[in-house]
């Protein structure tokens, strides 16, 4: 089989080696579920987008053979060897990071606060069918994952969900900002819910009134403290650099849920114990009671901890060997599973029905709370702060593409960086202060936002590369009978399953959430919209 070489015609001032020789087909069985350096890539399902032509794409005949499987193949190789050749030029790089700092990432974002509400949905779910919704949850996200990670083999020169979902819904200019709307509300909302919970933890740590403290308007005031810290940490540039610090946020968080689950055991009581309403009680399944709304919303909480592909295309746009990303992904999915599960049923059988709180931190002693929910502070920071920086790597390397800007220090480039962070973070801040409740914060984020980015667009996604691969299956032959064909409807029968998931999330879920929000306005468990009042633990 042949290689196609560079068009020498083409004005180029770096020499590009072609790549060698690839069969043509989708990635085979075992290399599909584990990367590696064997991993075939399979065909484009079309063309480079106008968008995102530039010097780092390959020759243009190559863009423009739709009609040629391997040439296609060919080009997405080069538009990976010539983008690592231009980023060894720059001073500032972004293709350097290996399977163990993506890994590293993927902890950071993935171990995190929301763990802390693991425990109030199995209180609402019962133990058993918690448990099995996490286990059912993360072997869906791992999948949809994987097939993500197919998808941007593929086309190397997409940097983030945005330009997926142009190229998913045939090219449209509206997909891509209707997917671009989405992907900072998104992001800016999980912003937001840090800001939130850091208020939450200073208000936690510092008791009395505002007269007592000498501070006014505390919890307003603690959520600025906040956004202004996250805003100066979000500065630094590469995911190479904010790998290292997210390495010890998720450390940090590993300790702070493990000493939250061994508290709740060893504390002779739960906080708010009282005679009256007994020891804490547990149950297997849901207890008599529990509604619609707070089923789905416990549902969500657990979703939303798991799904977070919409940073994936940025993590795998700045890896060195993107075939090597699952390895990163099964580390940590595989942690995700005995974290949550243990940490969510420890403390809720010794937390108990009556006394539960979100995050779980609340039900824990004041000493044995304070203590556990310190050693989260670099989490609270570190995933708003990675979040910001997808947003901004979004919005920068649109207004500075192919300018010495984006890759060079330059006084502008850092000033329009420095900008776009800053205005992200006071929108988050004011979301916090609007939307001053965690729980049902999670609820609301996860079914606008997971429906699509969590399930229906790789749903779609397996279906348009399958029509590229010229068949329906995952399976390394094409075969009409036999394991082959069982393979492919089984596969498709599992993709429509999750895109009618993600219109579950959509519709049912937004009704849900928008129904607890009102149900807690109501009964006033929340405080109001800038609000000066604490709302620690």
């Amino acid at each position: 089989m042949s290689t196609l070489k560079p068009d020498s015609t083409k004005e180029d001032n770096l020499s590009i080696q072609p790549g060698p020789s690839i069969p043509v087909s989708s990635p085979s069985r075992w290399s599909l579920w584990f990367g590696g350096p064997t991993v075939e890539i399979g065909p484009r399902i079309g063309p480079i987008l106008p968008s995102l032509s530039s010097a780092t794409d390959p020759v243009e005949d190559d863009r423009q053979n739709e009609s040629d499987p391997e040439a296609n193949l060919t080009s997405s190789e080069q538009i990976l060897s010539k983008q690592l050749a231009i980023d060894s030029t720059h001073a500032i790089q972004y293709r350097t990071c290996t399977w163990q700092k993506t890994a590293a990432l993927l902890f950071s974002e993935y171990i995190c606060l929301a763990i802390m509400s693991f425990p109030w949905s199995y209180s609402v779910l019962g133990l058993v069918p918690g448990l099995i919704l996490t286990i059912v949850v993360a072997a869906i996200v791992l999948y949809t994952s994987l097939v993500l990670w197919e998808f941007c083999l593929r086309h190397p020169e997409v940097r983030d969900v945005c330009d997926i979902g142009q190229m998913l819904f045939w090219g449209r200019e509206w997909a891509w900002y209707a997917t671009a709307v989405m992907f900072l509300l998104n992001n800016t909302f999980i912003q937001a819910l840090h800001v939130l919970v850091g208020a939450k933890y200073l208000n936690t740590m510092v008791t009395g009134g505002d007269s007592e403290t000498g501070i006014a308007c505390r919890t307003v005031s603690f959520g600025i403290i906040v956004a202004l810290v996250c805003w100066v940490c979000s500065l630094p540039r590469t995911f190479n650099m904010l790998s290292k610090i997210g390495t010890a946020s998720a450390f940090f968080t590993f300790v702070s849920v493990l000493l939250a689950a061994v508290f709740a055991a060893v504390q002779k009581h739960p906080a708010g114990f009282d005679s009256e309403t007994g020891d804490p009680i547990w149950t297997l399944v849901p207890s008599q009671g529990t509604t619609f709304v707070t089923a789905v919303n416990a549902f969500l909480n657990i979703s939303y901890t798991f799904i977070g592909q919409i940073t994936l295309p940025s993590f795998i746009a700045e890896m060195k060997d993107p075939r090597d990303f699952p390895k990163a992904l099964w580390a940590c999915t595989i942690a995700e599973i005995i974290v949550f599960s243990i940490v969510g049923g420890v403390v809720y059988v010794y937390t108990g029905d009556q006394y539960m709180t979100s995050p779980a931190f609340g039900s824990l002693q004041p000493l044995f709370k304070k203590v556990s929910f310190s050693f989260m502070i670099p989490t609270i920071i570190f995933l708003g702060v990675l979040y910001a920086s997808v947003s901004a790597r979004f919005i920068f390397f649109r207004i500075f593409k192919d300018s010495k800007h984006k890759s060079e220090h330059t006084l502008v480039g850092w000033g329009v960086w420095t900008g776009i962070l800053l205005t992200t973070w006071i929108l988050a801040f004011i979301i916090a202060e609007v939307i001053p409740f965690f729980s049902s914060l999670l609820s609301l984020m996860s079914s606008l936002f997971d429906s699509f980015f969590g399930f229906i667009f790789w749903g779609v996604a397996y279906f348009r590369m399958r029509k590229a691969d010229g068949k329906l299956g995952l399976s390394g032959k094409d075969s009409s009978e036999g394991s082959g064909k069982v393979t492919r409807f089984l596969l498709g029968s599992l993709n429509i399953f999750i895109i009618l998931v993600g219109i579950f999330f959509l519709t049912v879920g937004s009704y849900a959430s928008v129904e607890g929000i009102i149900d807690e306005f109501t009964t006033g468990t929340v405080g109001s919209v800038f609000t000066c009042s604490s709302n620690g633990l």
